[in-house]
């Protein structure tokens, strides 16, 4: 196989930061279409290995740590094979955020935190558009909603990563 400069992809780690509903899913399915590139979605993932088990933010945290576990060496083998991946897992706190750094520094690629900065209103707008719709694996009330975002904390500056900040 003949290879070219112009043919040589980087891979890059994609990481998106939002609330709930605020378009983190369709901006990933927006970035998986780049060549050489594969989205892993920890809503479709946790949706199949674990159908019904997640009634609770309790539920879903203890069943996301296994799911990252699972998934944190797959990415990492895709990153150093030269494929770029987009990670739809909610970097929404620095503790996940600081999973997210381990994988592209010891995959030794560059990232990009994609942050999308959209109200709450809005947000609660399109998960009830989406709750109606039924095409998403999983429903959220407006009160999960508010208890599941007390524990939003936006990315910093001091945490070094490279942002990209998209707004509503």
């Amino acid at each position: 196989m003949h290879t070219t400069a112009s043919t040589l992809v980087t891979p890059t780690l994609h990481l998106v930061c939002g609330k709930i509903a605020s378009g983190k899913s369709t901006l990933t399915s927006q970035l998986a279409q780049a060549p050489h590139t594969v989205r892993i979605s920890e809503d479709s993932l946790l949706a199949q290995l674990y159908p019904g088990q997640i009634a609770s933010l309790a539920d879903y945290v203890a069943h996301a740590a296994r799911l990252r576990a699972a998934v944190a060496p797959l990415a990492l083998q895709m990153l150093q094979a030269g494929v770029s991946v987009v990670l739809d897992f909610p970097a929404n706190t620095p503790a996940s955020r600081a999973w997210m750094r381990e994988l592209f520094q010891q995959a030794g690629v560059p990232h990009v935190l994609h942050y999308l900065d959209v109200p709450d209103e809005e947000c609660k707008a399109r998960l009830r558009r989406r709750n109606a719709s039924g095409l998403h694996a999983f429903s959220t009330s407006d009160a999960q909603f508010d208890d599941i975002t007390r524990h939003f904390v936006p990315p910093a500056a001091s945490e070094g990563f490279k942002l990209l900040c998209v707004t509503a």
